[in-house]
């Protein structure tokens, strides 16, 4: 049984000074755990400081169990203290060698006519397969989207696909074997239970982006021949864009540049520049491109 205490009751003063003695008893009890507590925690946190020590522990002089010898004075190193060895000698190693040569030849505070940017980078490129050919815009909104037919292809395949019950039954098993999926008003009552599945991967037919529409051939045509819709980054004021590849002729890589800044238009735009996959990035004068 634990300890039975006594009140008088009837006398005020004796009462309230019973009372005090039983909360003063309260947070001595109180001032024990929280010591106790914090005597727990600073063992505890000892004993993981003693464990890591352990983990690096001097070698001796000569072989060890596996044969291999380590000279004295050397420590066992351990896997996350090789990673990040690892790390910070890729960031030291930086861009590589052709790069850096590439680098060289431009001018990183000229701007470039557009003509001359896209014969520079023609010169400079030293991948080995067809790199591609990006624009990359700084623009002065947010939330900018547009629609653009290319004049020249701009080297991306588009798999263009119209909804029809065989679509419905492909994308039910999980094929998507598509890149822009197009559909009749009608369809939607089905396709509306693969919202869950499309809408992340932006296939979600949809009449803002044109994909939605009473005339799904037409649309599919315009698209596949070279029509394409852009955006700006949803966290940020930027496009970036594809519109052609480093083996297509630079005549064709111009007007495709040209046709693309127009339809962003050039007071939208800050800055632009021109790059391929691999290369450095040229800026753009975009006063002589689209008046």
């Amino acid at each position: 049984m634990g300890k039975i205490r006594t009140r008088l009751i009837g006398n005020e003063e004796i009462e309230e000074k019973q009372k005090k003695e039983q909360k003063l008893r309260s947070q001595e009890k109180k001032l024990e755990k929280k010591s106790s507590f914090a005597k727990a925690s600073a063992d505890k946190e000892e004993k993981k400081v003693t464990k890591k020590q352990q983990d690096v522990i001097p070698a001796k002089a000569g072989n060890q169990d596996n044969g291999s010898p380590i000279k004295s004075g050397m420590t066992a190193t351990t896997s996350k203290e090789k990673k990040s060895k690892k790390s910070i000698l890729a960031k030291q190693r930086g861009r590589g060698k052709k790069y850096q040569e590439a680098k060289k030849l431009t001018d990183p505070k000229k701007q470039y006519e557009l003509k001359d940017a896209v014969e520079l980078l023609k010169k400079i490129s030293f991948a080995k397969f067809d790199e591609s050919i990006e624009l990359h815009l700084n623009v002065l909104k947010d939330n900018m989207k547009g629609e653009v037919e290319l004049p020249h292809t701009s080297g991306k395949t588009l798999r263009v696909a119209i909804v029809d019950d065989k679509i419905l039954e492909q994308i039910e098993k999980g094929v998507l074997d598509f890149d822009m999926l197009i559909a009749h008003p009608s369809f939607m009552p089905k396709i509306a239970r693969f919202a869950r599945v499309l809408g992340p991967r932006g296939l979600m037919p949809n009449p803002k982006n044109g994909t939605l529409t009473a005339k799904p051939e037409e649309t599919a045509k315009k698209f596949q021949a070279g029509a394409l819709r852009w955006k700006s980054e949803p966290k940020a004021p930027l496009i970036h864009q594809m519109i052609g590849k480093k083996s297509h002729e630079p005549k064709a890589i111009v007007e495709n540049a040209t046709a693309f800044i127009a339809s962003v238009g050039t007071k939208n735009i800050s800055s632009a520049y021109i790059k391929s996959t691999m290369s450095p990035g040229l800026r753009l004068n975009l006063e002589n491109i689209v008046q």
